[in-house]
């Protein structure tokens, strides 16, 4: 039901739809006799780049979210008003959040022969993948120090070390089921690399009436075919709209690897595709066209210029000014967001100024953060004195001849900049970056176009190795290092690279303190850039899990996005909204946060 969006989130294409659900196909006329919608169609949404894997244990990306959402449902989501719906289990607290109950709904099964879910899938799962350190699965830091306990068939328990009350909203509880009995035999061999490249895992072979549609295909490079599931538990539920008794509505669904913008817009006007994302530049014009129906979606995931502070990054001499406070300041105060937006994304963004988007009920409000980037915070002259500051500070003699940087050989600074291959609004944003600090600091930027797999492969992952290191005067051990925070800042990707906008981030608006996945310390679980806080981020994720009240909870954020704002850890430019494209016979999206959530009632209206 699109319910998960990892934490890599959306790459940062031009019109991908950020993960959101989205539908289309040929259709047939009529209602069924109950009064609910003809089954009919197909669900043809085209996207410009594949997903590496499908293994609901280790994706992190939305985009592969998706895929899998077709055909397995994660335990819960969250309705058009935010609140709570349960898919597979319900989750309540009586105790303020210290002790949640996951009640298992009963009906559940896998493929044959691997039997009902129950709460031993769930609890099996828990302690024998996600907290353990061989297993390292996208969800092992989610469940550090929990205990579980299953307390009857459809029912087990989890104990947080402290209480957290917002949990559903962190998405941390958030599971999708698989068999114990295709994981067992990696549990037994701690075979990890067995473990996530397993066919049945990968294929989605197992899930039986537990996703809305069956997996035909994945090949590889190409995208996704599936078709509908007679079987789907979701229309035996007591809750929710009253279509989803006979859902879902299409026959089958797919999911289109088109790399060429051009060939994506062609599909969705045509109508060989019914859905796609539309780049900024083409909305007005879409929105014209009475063949396509246009969506704005206020979404979660930013735009940013990631800045590589491991040892592998600033390539243009020695050190490594990335990571200065001070010069990523500077960065952000050399591009300008406003001129940024309205001439790239049309209008259709809002400045991205602090690890929040403004609509967000946590934002902490303008006052309270440092707004780089426009103002009197935009500019050369204010730009290169933040990089003064940060040269001050550097053992090795960086220097401005005139405006321009230079190295301590006194040549000019080169930095490449990687962005997605086929997006061509990324492509434009990478070139107002290379405009904006060739003319503030002179800086050549060398700008390449990257496939999003091989990026994610090989420049922005690691090997987990862990180690140790100092981090403003104390030695901090990374005891549980994953793929995307490796080690310190000596562990390394197998290729360097300097500066990338080809991922964009989710902020959790819901929940921020889910963002300790990314603040928490150096060694926080998501750090592929190597970020190390140089304010008390973990006293203030700390102080957050222990308030007793949402109220409580405003504080520590308000000052940890205060912080981030200073810090800079990823470069902040902009919240761009999800720019969709849909069939006009569609009924089901809408221009909401949550479009998606009831993704199994859409059908169409011919």
């Amino acid at each position: 039901m699109g319910v998960t969006a990892g934490l890599a989130g959306c790459s940062a294409d031009d019109d991908e739809g950020g993960g959101t659900d989205t539908t289309g196909g040929n259709t047939t006329d009529g209602d069924t006799t109950d009064g609910t919608p003809s089954v009919s169609g197909t669900y043809d949404t085209v996207i410009p780049s594949s997903f590496s894997t499908l293994n609901p244990l280790y994706n992190t990306g939305s985009r592969a979210g998706t895929a899998i959402g077709r055909t397995l449902d994660a335990g819960y989501t969250f309705d058009t008003d935010g609140e709570y719906f349960p898919l597979l289990y319900d989750l309540s607290t009586d105790d303020g959040g210290s002790v949640w109950v996951f009640d298992i709904r009963e009906g559940l099964s896998f493929s044959d022969p691997y039997g009902q879910v129950d709460a031993s899938t769930f609890v099996y799962q828990i302690r024998e993948l996600h907290q353990t350190d061989w297993a390292a699965t996208a969800s092992s830091a989610d469940w550090t120090g929990i205990t579980v306990e299953e307390t009857g068939e459809f029912q087990f328990q989890a104990e947080l070390p402290e209480p957290r009350l917002l949990w559903p909203q962190s998405y941390d509880p958030l599971l999708y089921p698989v068999p114990t009995d295709i994981v067992e035999p990696y549990v037994d061999e701690q075979d990890t690399e067995g473990l996530r490249q397993d066919e049945e895992l990968l294929d989605l072979s197992f899930t039986g009436n537990l996703g809305g549609y069956t997996l035909d295909e994945w090949e590889r490079g190409a995208g996704t075919t599936y078709s509908r599931n007679d079987e789907y538990y979701l229309r035996d539920i007591d809750e929710g709209p009253d279509l989803f008794s006979n859902a879902p509505y299409f026959e089958g669904a797919s999911i289109d690897v088109v790399e060429e913008r051009a060939s994506r817009l062609a599909a969705l006007e045509t109508g060989e595709a019914d859905s796609a994302g539309i780049p900024p530049e083409r909305f007005s014009e879409f929105e014209e066209n009475p063949q396509v129906s246009t969506y704005r979606i206020p979404q979660p995931f930013n735009r940013i210029l990631s800045v590589n502070m491991r040892d592998n990054g600033w390539n243009a001499g020695p050190g490594n000014l990335f990571r200065h406070t001070a010069f990523r300041q500077g960065l952000a105060a050399a591009i300008g967001k406003e001129e940024l937006i309205a001439g790239i994304f049309r209008g259709l963004a809002q400045p991205h100024f602090t690890w929040q988007p403004s609509w967000s009920d946590w934002y902490p409000g303008d006052d309270a953060v440092t707004q780089f980037g426009t103002g009197d915070q935009y500019g050369g002259e204010v730009a290169r004195g933040l990089v003064d500051e940060a040269l001050a500070d550097s053992e090795f003699d960086y220097r401005f001849d005139g405006d321009a940087l230079v190295t301590p050989e006194g040549e000019t600074v080169t930095l490449d900049l990687y962005h997605l291959a086929g997006g061509e609004t990324s492509q434009l944003i990478a070139e107002f970056i290379g405009e904006e600090l060739g003319d503030k600091f002179g800086i050549e930027v060398t700008i390449e176009a990257i496939d999003g797999v091989r990026f994610q492969q090989d420049y922005w992952t690691a090997d987990p190795q862990g180690g140790t290191d100092t981090v403003d005067g104390e030695e901090v051990s990374w005891d549980r290092p994953t793929a995307n925070n490796p080690g310190p800042r000596s562990v390394t990707s197998a290729e360097s690279w300097d500066m990338s906008i080809v991922y964009g981030l989710n902020t959790y608006p819901l929940n921020p303190l889910t963002n300790a996945a990314f603040f928490d310390g150096a060694d926080a679980r998501y750090n592929p850039v190597g970020y190390y806080p140089e304010f008390d981020a973990t006293g203030i994720f700390e102080r957050a899990r222990s308030a007793d009240s949402e109220a409580a909870l405003q504080e520590p954020f308000t000052e940890l996005f205060r912080n981030l704002a200073e810090e800079q850890p990823y470069v902040m430019l902009a919240f761009g909204d999800d720019l969709l494209g849909y069939t006009p016979d569609l009924v089901g999206p809408t221009e909401d946060f949550f479009n998606g959530w009831d993704f199994p009632a859409w059908y169409f209206d011919a």
